[in-house]
């Protein structure tokens, strides 16, 4: 089976490869990215005991091969419904295999859900990827249920939905993920305009996630006290001028220490940045423009910012 792109014959496994191949660079970017409040990153551990940087490529290395699957499915099956059911199966079997990599740790599981459905959005969409667009088809598929979750099976984030009354990741992927799109790849985009690294853009694009996603990693942590001061810390340091400035990163030193005695982990923000940069990157390769690196080289003076956090 082929699929026309641009006048290009590409196979369905080709395109397949290279959606699930950029699912998973997205997610080691995330991990990699250094210094995140709170989470996982080349400093250490953050909040988490059971989980570092070597077993978070280890979860994301175990995760290409469904993401592969997402998108040949997507490719081949047209009706929705079935799709979704499809793709239903497909996550819980990639839930599995990380849960094998890590020794049953879950350390993707929220990363599963919202770059499934962004590559199974892109698989239907050859080399149409633009945010609006991909967005709007995944709200339309996290809309459909998936028949074989029975409505008692709950996740930590399933119950912090149910306790506190937010939107959750379906309610979120239901939505087109707001805050992808009006913070993620808002903030991306105007830390880069600016003329900051990578780096620094990166890191402004968790923090204006974090300052609105009710995140459900938090609240399960730290209650609804906790996410409070998470989404108004990140807000304090996005006033500040962002980690790029010298207020901006002492701010951030103080509010990752913050993080830190709360024990509070912001996954889900880091999840949905990991879906900010996999479409940022769809839209490049869509614009035909060479992908950017996948780690910012930072100025000498970020450097010098950037030992106020170690």
């Amino acid at each position: 089976m082929t699929i026309a792109t641009t006048g290009t014959a590409v196979r369905v496994d080709t395109l397949a490869s290279v959606l699930a191949g950029a699912a998973s660079d997205a997610l080691r970017a995330e991990v990699d990215l250094t210094p995140k409040p709170g989470l996982v990153d080349r400093r250490g551990r953050g909040a988490h005991r059971d989980m570092d940087r070597s077993l978070m490529h280890a979860s994301v290395d175990a995760l290409e091969v469904g993401f592969h699957d997402m998108a040949a499915a997507s490719l081949e099956q047209n009706e929705p419904a079935m799709l979704r059911a499809e793709l239903g199966l497909l996550g819980r079997e990639s839930e599995a295999r990380m849960m094998l990599a890590t020794g049953g740790v879950n350390t993707h599981r929220g990363a599963i859900w919202c770059l499934g459905l962004i590559v199974s959005a892109a698989a239907r969409r050859p080399r149409r990827w633009h945010a609006d667009t991909l967005l709007a088809d995944v709200a339309a598929m996290a809309a459909i249920d998936d028949p074989a979750v029975s409505p008692a099976r709950r996740s930590n984030g399933q119950r912090a939905v149910k306790r506190y009354h937010v939107a959750g990741a379906r309610g979120e992927a239901c939505r087109g993920f707001p805050p992808i799109r009006e913070a993620g790849l808002a903030m991306l985009r105007r830390a880069r305009k600016a003329g900051c690294s990578e780096r620094v853009a990166r890191l402004n694009a968790l923090l204006a996630i974090m300052s609105v996603l009710d995140d459900t990693c938090v609240l399960s942590r730290a209650g609804r006290v906790g996410l409070l001061r998470v989404q108004r810390g990140a807000a304090t340091i996005i006033d500040r001028g962002g980690v790029g400035t010298v207020a901006g990163a002492r701010e951030l030193a103080r509010f990752d220490r913050e993080l830190l005695a709360m024990n509070a982990s912001p996954g889900g923000s880091a999840d949905l940045l990991s879906a900010t940069l996999l479409i940022d990157a769809l839209e490049n390769a869509a614009r035909g423009e060479a992908p950017l690196r996948r780690d910012g080289e930072p100025s000498a003076q970020e450097n010098a910012y950037a030992t106020l956090i170690a």
